[in-house]
């Protein structure tokens, strides 16, 4: 681990918002073709970690959101009609 790695928040700590500005902050270093192979792969699996804690708390929320949404169906769809006539 370098100094510089010990200086960036850890990835669990941060925010989805934060998360995704330095994912997308590397992405653009690492298509820039500007850093050294180390930083590259150090950038890399720092990039590989955000994107997993990214994903998890989006599959979370879409979890979340289908509970939600099954709590504000009607219990019984049989007894409601639906059909424009």
């Amino acid at each position: 681990m370098t100094q510089e790695d010990t200086q960036l928040p850890k990835v669990e700590d941060m925010s989805f918002k934060e998360g995704l500005i330095e994912l997308d902050q590397i992405v653009r270093a690492l298509e820039s073709n500007q850093l050294e192979l180390e930083q590259s792969i150090a950038s890399y699996e720092r990039g590989v970690a955000l994107l997993g804690v990214m994903q998890k708390r989006l599959n979370d929320a879409q979890q979340k959101v289908t509970v939600l949404m099954g709590e504000l169906e009607p219990e019984s769809s049989d007894s409601i009609d639906t059909t424009l006539s």
